[in-house]
């Protein structure tokens, strides 16, 4: 039962927005995240009554297969919060959770980095905001197991970040204005520890200064508004062309993106999705029928999205 600070919370919601992102941009591998303009609403409302039980209601992505038990990583990011703030989860403790879900599952667009980081931001505004944007971060990078979705999320923006021994760095700028993603989506789902397995333990020395130059000039690109600069940074020697293995489709929906007049083009976190950025709506018409040349060329059904950079943080809103 619950005899603790959280009974006095019984009945209370709060609701958060939080943004799909998309990781590595190319040669950031694990470093670098853009948020985008496709969000998921969750709402926590705490039942002090429920002896433990999660009730999960899910419109939209993942309705019907996320689940409502401490495997959900927006219950992670909650529990994680909590623990962190107070020292300990109050036995019995129970949720209801409603999500209306608009970013993609297993995809690349950060759909489990969304989730965790809002449940940290429930929790904390539970609490009164006892934790520190700082605090999150590093919590959630534990959850994730790397930064570059999570600080994304949190931060807005295109955002770098290092897992350090006892915090995250992480620093974020404004994306330049008029930018779009031209995001294709295939109905593929690919597992990120999958697709992690297929890298190497060591790469050529040519391969990872190749890859340290395109991120030191991309990010500072960025951080001046050089939108041009995504044609350098998403050139990636790291991590793509292995994936490519299991993901055969990857190299022609790229570089068909590229020749279309993309900026620049890569993979989506560890995919499937495919991300290429324009700054003209005549860019986004000839990229759009690219992607869906090439996806019918290399038998890969899916979807086509365009949607803006986010530079807006996940956020508390209110409830309807």
């Amino acid at each position: 039962m619950v005899t603790s600070w959280l009974a006095e919370l019984d009945g209370h919601r709060v609701a958060v927005e939080v943004p799909a992102t998309t990781a590595n941009l190319g040669a950031g591998y694990d470093c670098l995240g853009m948020a985008l303009e496709l969000t998921n609403r969750i709402s926590l409302e705490v039942r002090s009554w429920g002896r433990g039980a999660i009730e999960l209601s899910v419109e939209g992505e993942g309705a019907g297969e996320l689940p409502a038990d401490s495997r959900n990583r927006f219950v992670q990011g909650v529990e994680a919060a909590i623990r962190e703030a107070r020292g300990s989860l109050p036995e019995g403790a129970s949720w209801r959770i409603e999500m209306v879900n608009r970013i993609p599952l297993a995809r690349g667009l950060g759909s489990s980095a969304a989730a965790t980081v809002g449940g940290l931001l429930a929790a904390n505004a539970l609490m009164g905001d006892a934790l520190s944007t700082g605090d999150m971060l590093r919590l959630a990078t534990v959850i994730e197991g790397h930064p570059d979705n999570a600080a994304a999320v949190l931060l807005g923006g295109f955002v770098a970040s290092v897992a350090l021994d006892d915090r995250v760095e992480a620093i974020r700028f404004d994306v330049p204005r008029g930018i779009r993603a031209v995001i294709f989506i295939p109905d593929l789902r690919l597992s990120t520890a999958e697709m992690r397995k297929v890298l190497p333990a060591k790469v050529p020395r040519e391969d990872a200064v190749a890859n340290l130059g395109r991120v030191a000039i991309g990010v500072a690109g960025i951080a001046t508004g050089r939108r041009d600069i995504l044609r350098i940074l998403t050139e990636d020697r790291l991590h793509e062309p292995y994936r490519a293995v299991p993901y055969p489709q990857l190299p022609r929906l790229v570089a068909d993106a590229r020749a279309a007049g993309a900026i620049g083009s890569c993979l989506s976190g560890a995919g499937s999705s495919i991300v290429a950025f324009t700054d003209t709506l005549s860019g986004v018409a000839r990229i759009e029928s690219a992607f869906r040349a090439a996806a019918a060329d290399t038998d890969l059904p899916g979807r086509v999205e365009v949607v803006a950079p986010r530079n807006a943080a996940a956020r508390v809103v209110p409830e309807p």
